[in-house]
């Protein structure tokens, strides 16, 4: 009798679990089925949720959803009336008409008015720092001048001799009675930030982790890292890019694992774009407001440049940076060049740019050949062929590895700042780009471009097609999970 009652409890609780299995993994699938945009997105959720019994769907639950729109949503008062620059900032900068820096990209600007959250503005000044050599300098100028406010927000904050001169700089300017604010990624600063955090709290600093990871009953959140990089003193000079805070942006530095790189100081009203892109990143990881003059004065023009800052992230309604991207391929009538660390196209980038190509377009791509991370180089490889069969040029930067994010159009319009051609910066990431008008720093950023070229080693169809078939195999499985590299 014992042995039958023990069948039958053993029965009832697998059946139990089966039937919690077949119920949580056929919601979550549903779930994943209605609302995935990517269709092989949703089928390979669904798949997952259906095949692991319990762990699919909680996979599902906390990775699979975006509830970070919903969480922007709620703090920020709605994307229909989103958390906005003080009118008395930039009213007076709109751009009612189309300017002749402008030209024949009409239609770019069209659709970047229609995807993005800020206006075009006028009347910027835009200064190119190459490597740590020239940004850090000009960075910690602005710190130790601030009078007001400092905000800072960086994926890597390393601890080292270039960190160290940072941290004091900050310390020091919170000292003087200026309001810093530091946002650290969650996850790229995770090995600096309590060593920071406490050394800039005892100033007088405030200091916060973007999403950090908490084990073991918070959310994971692996895949939403802020990867912007936002240097903006007393509101009035903004410094962004793709440089990190680290010695590794020191170029002339006799150490394999150097690295090069872009970075912008900017001037006019597009720093107060700058400046509401940190301020909504605080907000949504403090529940704190950083209102008032001290951090957004009234602005005058300094420049000629056209500016608007690009804000892309989970919590945008669209994949704005990869929408504008399409539309600068669409548009451009003479050439396109690109550099780019990590190269990890969506079908609709690869199709703009040889749609480009075929037009007659002269598309150029720099890539490092020494990448920080091999996969990311292998998942890359697995594309190229596509490119070169319709005359996109490629070339390969010899080392050290090139971390610059830029494009160029038809040298009148370009975008930096922190996203990389990659799925992960178009989707997940919490990225910043600038897109300018300025046919002269387009004009000289053009001719450094082409001046690398005499460097580069090109890469050839034929390079490509005779790769040994372990690398291809090992290339396209990589490419299978490109989404989240």
């Amino acid at each position: 009798m014992v042995a039958a009652m023990d069948v039958n409890v053993s029965t009832v609780v697998t059946l139990t679990l089966v039937v919690l299995w077949l119920v949580l993994g056929t919601v979550a699938a549903g779930h994943a089925i209605m609302v995935k945009r990517d269709p092989r997105g949703a089928a390979i959720w669904a798949i997952i949720a259906l095949l692991l019994p319990v762990i699919g769907p909680w996979f599902y639950w906390q990775l699979g959803i975006n509830r970070i729109k919903r969480r922007a949503v709620q703090r920020l008062g709605g994307r229909e009336k989103p958390f906005q620059i003080p009118d008395y900032v930039v009213g007076e900068f709109h751009l009612t008409g189309d300017d002749p820096q402008i030209g024949h990209l009409g239609a770019l600007r069209r659709i970047a008015d229609r995807v993005t959250r800020m206006p075009l503005l006028p009347g910027n000044a835009i200064a190119p720092l190459h490597n740590g050599e020239q940004a850090y300098p000009a960075m910690l100028e602005a710190i130790h001048g601030a009078e007001r406010s400092v905000t800072l927000a960086s994926y890597i904050f390393d601890w080292d001799e270039v960190g160290h001169r940072f941290a004091h700089a900050l310390a020091d300017a919170a000292g003087r009675g200026v309001r810093v604010h530091v946002l650290l990624d969650g996850i790229g600063a995770v090995r600096t930030f309590s060593r920071l955090g406490r050394f800039l709290l005892e100033s007088g600093a405030r200091v916060a982790a973007f999403f950090p990871l908490r084990f073991p009953f918070g959310r994971l959140r692996i895949n939403l890292r802020n990867h912007r990089k936002l240097l903006v003193v007393d509101g009035r000079v903004g410094f962004t890019g793709g440089m990190n805070i680290s010695r590794r942006h020191l170029i002339e530095r006799p150490s394999p694992r150097r690295v090069e790189d872009l970075h912008f100081k900017l001037r006019g009203p597009i720093v107060a774009e700058l400046q509401q892109s940190f301020c909504e990143d605080w907000y949504l990881a403090t529940d704190q407001p950083l209102p008032g003059e001290a951090f957004f004065p009234q602005l005058i023009e300094e420049g000629s440049s056209l500016c608007r800052g690009v804000i892309s992230g989970p919590d945008e309604n669209f994949e704005t940076i990869h929408w504008i991207l399409q539309g600068a391929f669409a548009a451009a009538q003479r050439n396109v060049r690109i550099t780019t660390p990590y190269f990890i196209p969506s079908a609709a980038l690869t199709g703009a740019m040889i749609m480009a190509s075929l037009r007659g377009v002269e598309v150029t791509l720099i890539l490092p050949s020494q990448v920080d991370r091999p996969f990311m180089r292998w998942a890359a490889d697995a594309y190229l062929w596509q490119l070169l069969s319709h005359g996109v040029r490629v070339f390969r930067r010899p080392p050290p590895f090139v971390h610059t994010k830029l494009l160029i159009v038809d040298e009148r319009w370009l975008t930096f700042g922190s996203a990389n051609l990659d799925r992960r910066s178009f989707r997940l990431n919490f990225e910043f780009n600038v897109e300018a008008y300025d046919t002269d720093l387009a004009a000289r950023l053009s001719a450094e471009f082409d001046a690398l070229l005499a460097q580069c080693e090109p890469v050839t169809l034929h390079a490509v097609d005779s790769r040994p078939a372990a690398h291809r195999l090992r290339d396209g499985f990589f490419k299978m999970f490109s989404a989240y590299l």
